[in-house]
């Protein structure tokens, strides 16, 4: 079955997309007889081109890299902002990767709600929508009788949320404990190797882990909207952004306090969690020692992890990267290609 894509974003994770595309196109074939062909392109800086036969995922890539934007790139239809995209490209699915913005959604709210208006399966990166209003978009995609994934909101291509709504569908989760932060998990394992914060923080920096402004992941802004996400979606409790306690990420924690933590046998972590306590979902993002027997305590690196606690099993604990291009590329691509199979069943 062939599927029309169109990408809403093209910046790191849209172009890693094009890239997988290309990449895989013979493999996905082979495999699982799906055809992914984008038919439009919509990013607000680098410009917007359609066809609806199709567009070269490679000469996209190379006449980016070549002229810095796509507005001299030769298509039939040029210059849509993302609406347009959405309601009159040649599209079955929309991609959106498009700038995340936790705090109000951002654009991204309109194009969700667009595409779910115009009956647009929807696969999504953006963290924006499914932290500000989750029960809208997903209650919008059911009505609309649209396939709905966003795999990549959490950690990167690990698959998490398919692993809990699918992989340990049957059991209760009754709440979860992670390292859902890359960045501030790299500071802590470089800080424990004997730098200082500000050392690490300019490692991270020049490494692409961490932001010229890194705020959103140090002071714990980032996990917390991951927090919000699984809670609503894998729990299926309402939570708000606010509702998540801060207590200043890991800015406050000294030299000193890792090497205590060290010397007793404990690692520090900046732990995001969401569990029941009396009737009440109590959720955190908070700097703790773990003693080293923890599956989270050894999660070094820029790498994440999450453990579910569940009725059946006890504890599940999931470990895999948590960012980088071609990762969280790899999570639009497993959820196009479980669309894919969710429709080619309904055809049988």
């Amino acid at each position: 079955m062939k599927l029309k894509v169109a990408l809403i974003g093209f910046g790191v994770v849209g172009q890693g997309v094009a890239k997988l595309f290309a990449e895989k196109k013979q493999f996905l074939l082979e495999r699982y007889g799906a055809e992914f062909v984008i038919t439009a392109v919509s990013d607000v800086k680098k410009g917007a081109v359609a066809d609806p036969e199709g567009l070269d995922p490679e000469a996209l890539l190379d006449h980016l890299g070549k002229r810095g934007d796509l507005t001299s790139f030769p298509a039939p239809e040029r210059g849509w902002d993302a609406l347009t995209t959405i309601r009159r490209a040649n599209a079955d699915v929309v991609v959106e990767v498009s700038w995340t913005d936790v705090r109000t959604g951002g654009a991204a709210m309109a194009h969700f709600r667009e595409a779910f208006a115009c009956g647009r399966h929807l696969v999504t990166t953006n963290k924006g929508p499914l932290v500000v209003a989750p029960f809208e978009m997903m209650e919008a995609a059911a009505k609309a009788g649209v396939e709905f994934r966003f795999e990549g909101t959490v950690m990167s291509g690990t698959p998490v949320i398919s692993t809990a709504r699918k992989g340990l569908r049957g059991c209760e989760i009754r709440g979860f404990a992670g390292i859902l932060n890359g960045t501030t998990n790299f500071i802590l394992t470089r800080m424990e190797e004997g730098l200082s914060y500000e050392q690490a923080l300019a490692e991270a920096q020049r490494l692409g882990y961490a932001e010229a402004d890194p705020s959103g992941d140090v002071l714990g802004w980032d996990a917390a909207g991951k927090v919000v996400i699984l809670a609503n979606t894998v729990l299926r409790k309402p939570l708000k952004l606010d509702e998540v306690e801060l207590a200043g990420g890991i800015t406050r924690l000294s030299e000193r306090d890792i090497q205590q933590a060290k010397q007793a046998g404990e690692r520090w972590k900046l732990v995001a969690e969401a569990q029941m306590e009396n009737g009440n979902l109590k959720a955190s993002v908070l700097a703790k020692r773990l003693p080293l027997t923890d599956p989270l305590a050894a999660v070094t690196g820029p790498t994440n992890a999450v453990t579910f606690f569940t009725d059946l099993l006890g504890p599940v604990t999931i470990v895999g990267p948590g960012a980088g291009q071609r990762e969280t590329a790899f999570a639009v691509l497993a959820d196009l290609l479980d669309i894919h199979a969710t429709l080619v069943a309904r055809q049988a």
